[in-house]
């Protein structure tokens, strides 16, 4: 009988400037435990590597005139060509779209992802249009470049790997699952300056505990994030 062929290893790919900052945060915890149990492949690529001049360089003045550099497109397609992806790479900018966790949920279901981490004022939009970018967002804020928001995306996807976690039924009770935010946690001392843990979490009353946890879910949810609340509602209608 013929071995089973084993499944791919989920491979993540990452164009950047500073190589160095791989895997940084990655290489610790659940993540870095995975990446050395081989649950998960990191690669990171210099983008400068692929500079044609003397000087290395990677970004010009934009045409039209104003503040900072671009990356141009000639070194930028370059890099990504040297890639191979089965999925749209994906570029970390403010532009994007806001990453969420259905998002997370379905790059995990691919072989691997690649990401294009930008920085100065962004690349050229022609690699954006040549290579069908898909452009993701960590949120309505500015970092100086996309390689906080690649680690973040990238710890987001890894701990929902096979083995990564666990226990499995911990993340199906995590915040933004079935559009709600988490309930509040308790843990010893019961007592703690002057603060006491909700009763009912000492009743031993499983039912009663799950009821109270979903429950103050769904008031923070209509507290704090109105717009996942109307979500979860039209989520429920349907």
């Amino acid at each position: 009988m013929a071995a089973a062929k084993s499944l791919p290893v989920w491979t993540a790919h990452v164009l950047t400037l500073f190589p160095e900052m791989f895997p940084g945060p990655l290489g610790y915890s659940l993540s870095g435990k995975a990446l050395k149990e081989g649950r998960w492949v990191l690669k990171a690529t210099d983008i400068r590597d692929f500079a044609t001049d003397k000087h290395a360089s990677v970004d010009d003045a934009p045409f039209g005139g104003g503040a900072g550099m671009v990356m141009r497109p000639d070194v930028i397609d370059a890099a990504l060509s040297s890639v191979k992806s089965e999925i749209r790479p994906i570029y970390l900018t403010p532009r994007g779209k806001p990453i969420d966790q259905p998002r997370i949920k379905a790059l995990i279901k691919a072989p691997g992802i690649t990401l294009l981490c930008g920085r100065f004022e962004g690349i050229d939009e022609r690699v954006v249009e040549e290579h069908d970018l898909e452009q993701l967002s960590l949120g309505d804020f500015i970092l100086s470049g996309g390689e906080p928001a690649a680690i973040a995306l990238l710890d987001a996807c890894v701990r929902l790997l096979p083995g990564v976690v666990g226990k499995a039924e911990s993340l199906s009770e995590e915040s933004f699952e079935e559009e709600l935010l988490e309930y509040p946690h308790y843990t010893r001392p019961e007592k703690w300056h002057g603060r006491v843990v909700p009763e009912l979490l000492l009743s031993g009353n499983h039912k009663r505990i799950r009821n109270w946890r979903r429950e103050t879910a769904e008031r923070v949810t209509r507290e704090r994030r109105p717009d996942l609340w109307a979500r979860h509602q039209s989520r429920l209608l349907q």
